[in-house]
């Protein structure tokens, strides 16, 4: 009887030996049936990735005071991870890592990069490279082509002593690009981490990174079609045919499908999740197709990516919908991965054929430093801060990481060199970022020793505010203050309203001056807020004059573009709704620190907290009946917050349909006063009382107190009067004795002691509150 050919067994060939291994189950049925749960597949994965969080959590810690990038942590997790360190034991190898478990993790590391590069190209606005200026231009050209130009001139003749695959003239090409670019989604994470997006400096290495990624990309598909012409010319035929028909697909097709999805997307309304789920499952397709026509498997997910438009409503439900999975779940498999490969055993006695590479990659990044440090101080920009920049510029991360795990795909390098650049590329980020964070001071723009203030204004001059918005709810409030504030010919306003919306799904934040762009610009749909602020002025045309912006940005980093702005429009009050922190798009943000904290602790000039409590249509236009009058009251404890309050009222004081009541706090027997607080209250007290005494509108009281309760009755005995706006100051200099058992009651430290006790106190009536700072001069 004949056997068949499933029977025959196969000859092997003389010289390959076969492997036994044991295939282990998914899921154990526990230990209570006396199983060993790391003898399955599926216990093995997760105690690995909770494994590395851990570490990564312990490393995050240690070095944090350290001021290094949450990106050090994780590689060093993963090197931790690999054989250098815990895998070194064969015992943990054998149980954490078994032979078949490396084609699982090193899948799924790959499949984070992926959607880590989809999710980067999501956020990517290629256009703000319109926005570009000589500046951005020059240094972002300088900072790139100059290290590429040193690096090759250091290869080319250390070729000799490199080895074959590495010595071809487009590995030449690929390194030389690598070490002399900076990426975007690698620098775009290491700046928000540092809360840098809205700075200058931050908003200029963003756009010089992208400037960068746009030559990077030519440059990788360069490096790509020589490698595939070293095959045959065909092949390279045959990839440059195959990258044009997929970006045309991608650019052409895929990006038309998705502009159709955000055009019937009802505005306020979230993107069908079937388009969503088809979007991140394209990311594996396109994955699939570029890796099986040559173009490497990364560039499909980026070039996807950079199709989807990016903000609300697509662009923001896909990161949304995938950052967190991708940041914590997928990403640790692929530093996992990446440590898995690193052995820092295997670089001993083998400096002679890593010298080159090394020297390659060292000239390269010092190159960098020093190009881009003579580009920046050609463009004007300080010693420090240039030399600063140029550090930033040298961070590496995650991109870096993802061309050596494609360059040992190409044979190009092998383990001793993979483990020598992912220690270089880990030790250049560890020591630039500490370095910028001691040259850099993101606040010391702010500190000026110019008194930038209402009390300090010239009278008969224009009064410069900056007026902040969060959501068409501020509008009607905003408006109410600038109008009874008596804005008049001879003392004008000129107001800077900034309209904040909270950056989602962009890398680069957008700072618009509607003046310039227009406001119907392509980047907002929120023009009807400037929109009611225009009608306004035009009704108080001879008074007032509007400067509309919109602020897109990181709420961490809001305040930046708050105190740039008041700093370089020379403002004198920065006016702050209470509270901020619900935006326009409503998401939580429990856990963010305040923008009205931060700008009361950088402004450069005054600030008012001001909290709104009236109906949100009265008064929008700016046209309120002849007949309404307002009655406010001025609670004076003392101290500069004190005098520059009530330098304000005294400004308010000035419109015939505003009654001022001030009220005096003074302590029993002048218990705690300061003689100079004292001295300047009772000065600028005379100079109010005096130029008001005839006025009916302003009423002028003293009250004198023991301690905070009896300061608290006293506001409370106020209460029935039915005022329409309570003014105070907010803390500087006030006598401790009328605020004293206070101290521990406030939950709300942005509105001061008292501005808290208004606020949250059920005070039987629906005053609104302003909380009033003056300057600090910080310089």
């Amino acid at each position: 009887m004949v056997k068949s050919v499933l029977e025959t067994p196969m000859p092997l060939p003389k010289e390959a030996q076969p492997i036994c291994r044991h295939i282990r189950g998914s899921h154990s049925f526990g230990v209570f049936y006396g199983e060993n749960p790391l003898q399955y597949s599926v216990p093995i994965m997760l105690l690995e990735v909770s494994m590395l969080m851990v570490i990564t959590r312990i490393l995050r810690f240690i070095l944090k005071p350290l001021r290094q990038p949450r990106v050090v942590s994780e590689i060093l997790a993963g090197i931790i991870m690999g054989p250098s360190v815990l895998s070194r034991s064969k015992k943990f190898r054998s149980y954490f890592f078994p032979d078949n478990a490396d084609f699982v993790l090193k899948n799924i590391g790959v499949l984070g990069f992926m959607y880590f590069l989809f999710i980067s190209g999501v956020k990517t606005d290629l256009t703000v490279v319109k926005k570009a200026g000589r500046k951005h231009w020059c240094i972002a050209l300088v900072s790139t082509l100059v290290p590429m130009i040193c690096t090759l001139a250091v290869a080319i003749p250390l070729r000799k002593s490199m080895e074959k695959e590495l010595a071809k003239p487009s590995s030449i090409l690929g390194t030389s690009t690598l070490f002399a670019l900076s990426t975007l989604p690698v620098l775009q994470l290491i700046i928000k981490e540092l809360n840098l997006l809205s700075s200058e400096i931050g908003r200029l290495a963003l756009l010089i990174a992208v400037i960068s990624d746009i030559i990077g990309i030519n440059c990788v598909i360069a490096f790509e079609a020589a490698k595939q012409e070293e095959g045959s010319s065909m092949a390279g035929l045959w990839y440059f045919i195959s990258l044009i028909v997929f970006m045309i697909s991608i650019f052409g097709g895929l990006r038309q499908a998705m502009l159709w999805i955000v055009k019937t997307t009802p505005e306020g309304k979230q993107v069908d999740q079937i388009y969503v789920i088809a979007i991140l499952l394209g990311v594996v397709v396109a994955g699939f197709l570029t890796d099986m026509f040559g173009i490497a498997i990364a560039n499909g997910p980026l070039w996807l990516g950079l199709a989807v438009p990016d903000g609300p409503p697509l662009g923001a439900v896909l990161v949304d919908k995938s950052e967190t999975i991708v940041m914590d779940l997928l990403l640790p498999f692929s530093y996992t991965f990446v440590g898995m490969l690193t052995d820092v055993s295997s670089m001993s006695g083998n400096w002679s054929i890593l010298q080159p590479i090394f020297l390659v990659a060292f000239i390269g990044c010092i190159a960098k430093v020093i190009s881009t440090w003579l580009a920046s101080r050609f463009c004007g920009m300080s010693l420090k801060e240039s030399l600063a920049f140029s550090l930033l510029l040298n961070a590496r991360g995650q991109v870096e990481l993802l061309l050596f795990i494609h360059w040992m795909d190409f044979k190009m390098i092998t383990i001793p060199y993979f483990t020598m650049l992912v220690l270089f590329t880990t030790a250049v980020t560890a020591v630039v970022i500490p370095l910028f964070s001691i040259l850099y001071d993101p606040t010391r723009p702010y500190m000026v020793n110019k008194r930038r203030n209402i009390q300090h204004n010239p009278p008969n001059t224009e009064l410069r505010i900056v007026a902040l918005i969060h959501s068409e709810e501020n509008v009607a409030g905003i408006i109410n203050l600038l109008e009874v504030s008596n804005p008049t010919c001879n003392s004008p306003f000129s107001v800077f309203a900034v309209h904040l919306v909270e950056l989602i799904a962009r890398a680069v934040p957008i700072f618009i001056d509607h003046e310039k762009e227009g406001l119907d610009s392509e980047h907002t749909n929120l023009s009807s807020v400037h929109r009611a602020l225009k009608h306004f002025e035009e009704v108080k045309r001879e008074q007032i004059k509007l400067h509309c912006y919109t602020s897109i940005t990181a709420k961490r980093s809001m305040y930046q573009d708050i105190c740039g702005l008041a700093l370089e429009k020379k403002a004198s009050l920065i006016i702050l709704p209470y509270h901020g922190e619900q935006l326009d798009n409503n998401l939580e943000t429990e856990g963010v620190p305040s923008i009205n904290c931060d700008v009361l602790a950088h402004a450069p000039c005054s600030v008012g907290i001001f909290v709104h409590r009236g109906s949100s249509n009265m008064h929008l236009l700016g046209t309120p009946s002849i007949t309404s009058v307002y009655h406010f009251a001025v609670l004076f404890l003392g101290g500069a917050d004190a005098r520059e309050a009530l330098v304000y009222a005294d400004r308010m004081a000035g419109n015939l349909n505003v009654l001022v009541t001030v009220i005096r706090f003074l302590s029993n027997d002048s218990l705690g006063d300061n003689r100079m607080e004292k001295k300047l209250d009772d000065g600028l007290v005379t100079w109010f009382w005096v130029k008001h005494e005839g006025n009916n509108h302003v009423i002028y009281r003293e009250v004198v107190v023991r301690n905070g309760e009896e300061t608290l009755a006293a506001i409370r005995g106020m209460s029935s009067n039915n005022y329409d706006l309570w003014i105070v100051g907010r803390m500087h200099g006030i006598n401790p004795v009328i605020i004293q058992g206070l101290a521990d009651w406030s939950e709300h430290t942005e509105l001061g002691l008292i501005g808290d006790y208004l606020f949250c106190s059920d005070l039987g009536s629906r005053a609104s509150i302003l909380v009033v700072q003056q300057q600090i001069l910080r310089g």
